[in-house]
């Protein structure tokens, strides 16, 4: 039998896993898994038992929101390639960005039925100062909603909940005057919002930026937007929003493997919907083909 730890945080967004719970694990036992469960403690266990245990196991799996999800790999990618385990993804999040990306079911029962019959997905993985990220890490207005906002309120409302909490960043939008370096190109600026991403979805919405994606070609999306000076450039910049048009002049978007970025003040990053930490100087570079995510065929159950 393959050898399972099934990492579950239980105070991921949504409760209907509580309810399946021994369906998805008589799931894998009857498709030859051996099930060790690990029930998170606090924020950082998810990670921390990736990192002690991966070696043991023949794969992870992670049954939570997209954080849960990142701080599993976060523990994984701190072990040398060769010993990395392939990891499986439930999604119970609020928003659940990544595994929208990947095509992954929002129910328990139905990921774990696709899941079985996975195959690795090498994919990339982003690093920015001491972490790394899976699909995406933010600074600047609506950057902050996910982690700034009360589980309770995730549980209780859902992506309502990122709403509310989004509309109180628009009452007052601080700008950053930046200086970003990438491919031999300059841009120098007064900046509202930064993105760098992996993913056809952010914060439950389709992302501005998200033709093109490949998960696998050592590139990530990068989307900045300038300060709103008038009423003409934010009646513009929303309707960009609204469209799904990166290519208003009030917005820089360009793919790279390697950003540098330098900042007047300090920059709070959001990776991957929890908080990243504070910069002011800091180089964002792709770990090509980093990690293996268990993703079934499209159609498959």
């Amino acid at each position: 039998m393959k050898k399972m730890l099934f990492v579950v945080n239980p105070k991921a967004g949504k409760t209907t896993l509580k309810n399946s719970l021994a369906d998805v694990i008589d799931i894998f036992i009857k498709n030859d898994y051996e099930v060790t469960i690990h029930i998170t403690q606090n924020a950082d266990d998810a990670s921390r038992i990736a990192k002690e245990r991966s070696t043991d196991f023949d794969v992870i799996v992670c049954a939570g929101g997209d954080g849960t999800l990142a701080n599993v790999i976060n523990g994984i990618m701190q072990l040398p390639k060769a010993d990395r385990v392939p990891v499986g993804y439930i999604p119970c999040g609020s928003t659940n960005d990544y595994a929208r990306s990947l095509d992954i079911p929002d129910v328990g029962i139905k990921a774990a039925r696709k899941l079985v019959k996975a195959q690795p997905f090498a994919v990339d993985i982003g690093h920015l100062t001491d972490k790394f990220f899976v699909y995406v890490a933010a600074f600047g207005i609506f950057s902050d909603v996910s982690y700034a906002t009360p589980q309770n309120m995730k549980n209780v409302l859902g992506h309502g909940a990122y709403v509310l909490q989004g509309i109180k960043s628009v009452i007052n939008i601080p700008s950053y005057h930046l200086v970003i370096e990438h491919d031999n190109e300059v841009e120098e600026d007064d900046f509202i919002y930064g993105m760098v991403s992996n993913s056809v979805s952010v914060g439950g919405y389709k992302s501005m930026v998200r033709n093109g994606v490949e998960f696998d070609d050592g590139l990530f999306e990068c989307l900045f937007i300038r300060k709103i000076r008038n009423p003409a450039d934010l009646n513009r910049t929303v309707g960009s929003f609204i469209g799904g048009y990166p290519n208003d002049k009030n917005m820089v978007c360009f793919r790279t493997s390697n950003v540098k970025i330098r900042s007047d003040k300090e920059l709070a990053w959001t990776l991957d919907g929890e908080f990243g930490g504070n910069t002011t100087d800091c180089e964002i570079e792709i770990i090509p083909r980093a990690i293996d995510i268990l993703v079934s065929a499209e159609g498959d159950e």
